[in-house]
């Protein structure tokens, strides 16, 4: 299943860009939701413009591309398609103009920063910026920020709830948090088997990714996660079965919480795993509590040595922000938000 996951992913990253038949665009700066959603006249919301891609019912895949501009979300959006084929032919949200094309820049990421309130009662109250409420989504190519509502605890740039669904795939994006003004309490949080995070950056959230339920066949690859003040993964109760490698994980308060009876049989392998204040901890109701002797298998991850990332010095972000510095350990593991270094 692991094999035919990723299959499935490269397959869709080389030849599913031109089937885009149900394609609308979005403009924050330029754009109307009173328009047509064409490139020439595109929407100015996501909410409207995924609101009228899932009444949808043609053969192809949905696509919506945004156009560079920064992305205020007032409520949740909600993926809800009533059409979706399979993997073939999915429900795409994706940056007009991605990390491997030649005329990107970190000024053309498509930004989406939450101002809403909560807005999800799914386990307890919270804010959730995009909920894929579908199988077979994809995200890519977009730079999440946190919710500045001040009346916000809890807030998920993306977030699945339904662990029924299954085959989500987020590669390619940021998720920059600030719990000074702007918190992120986890990047992605979802339930649902077969969930991707490939290329992505997690910078300063209080959580990288959080998968719970019945999240068999789940796949995180070539992504750092770097400054979790709680930790960097969250997995659920369960010995699942997943794939972790080529991965940056590095200065977190924790690598990885489960549950307190924690035993995965799957290996975390390839990755660097160093420089966290914790290593691997469980959740009880006295908060969360450090294993002595976790049950984790590591295969060739190294645990020490300087993990450092570019941070922005000057007056703008350079190519490669928040990727590894030069002299850092672990880059030949082509971490990040470009898949062809």
């Amino acid at each position: 299943m692991k094999k035919q996951l990723i299959v499935a992913y490269l397959l869709f990253l080389n030849f599913g860009c031109g089937l885009y038949a149900q394609t609308y665009y979005v403009d924050a700066q330029q754009g109307d939701d009173l328009n047509e959603g064409s490139s020439d006249a595109p929407f100015q919301t996501l909410e409207h413009a995924v609101s009228r891609a899932n009444t949808q019912t043609g053969n192809d895949p949905i696509v919506i591309k945004m156009k560079p501009g920064i992305y205020l979300l007032k409520d949740k959006v909600n993926v809800n398609p009533v059409k979706v084929e399979g993997k073939d032919i999915r429900f795409i949200i994706e940056a007009e103009i991605m990390p491997d094309d030649e005329d990107w820049s970190p000024a053309a990421m498509p930004v989406i920063q939450s101002i809403s309130a909560n807005n999800s009662t799914t386990q307890f109250p919270h804010a959730t910026g995009i909920l894929v409420a579908s199988s077979h989504v994809t995200i890519r190519g977009l730079k999440f920020l946190g919710n500045a509502n001040p009346q916000v605890k809890y807030y998920y740039p993306i977030s699945k709830e339904d662990p029924e669904l299954s085959d989500m795939v987020v590669s390619q994006c940021y998720f920059i948090g600030d719990k000074e003004s702007s918190k992120i309490q986890g990047g992605i949080w979802a339930h649902g088997r077969d969930n991707v995070v490939s290329h992505c950056i997690f910078y300063e959230c209080r959580n990288g990714v959080l998968f719970f339920n019945n999240v068999d066949g789940f796949v995180i690859e070539h992504s750092i996660i770097y400054g979790a003040y709680e930790s960097a993964f969250w997995f659920g109760p369960k010995d699942y079965e997943f794939t972790f490698k080529n991965n940056i994980i590095a200065h977190n308060a924790n690598f990885l919480v489960g549950p307190e009876q924690l035993k995965y049989s799957s290996v975390f392998s390839n990755s660097i795993i160093a420089n966290n204040s914790g290593f691997v901890a469980y959740w009880s109701a006295e908060g969360v509590k450090p294993f002595s002797k976790p049950a984790i298998v590591l295969k060739d991850t190294r645990t020490a040595g300087r993990v450092q990332l570019l941070t922005n010095e000057g007056v703008e972000h350079e190519q490669r922000h928040l990727h590894l510095a030069a002299g850092s350990i672990g880059e030949n593991l082509k971490a990040g938000i470009f898949t062809k270094d």
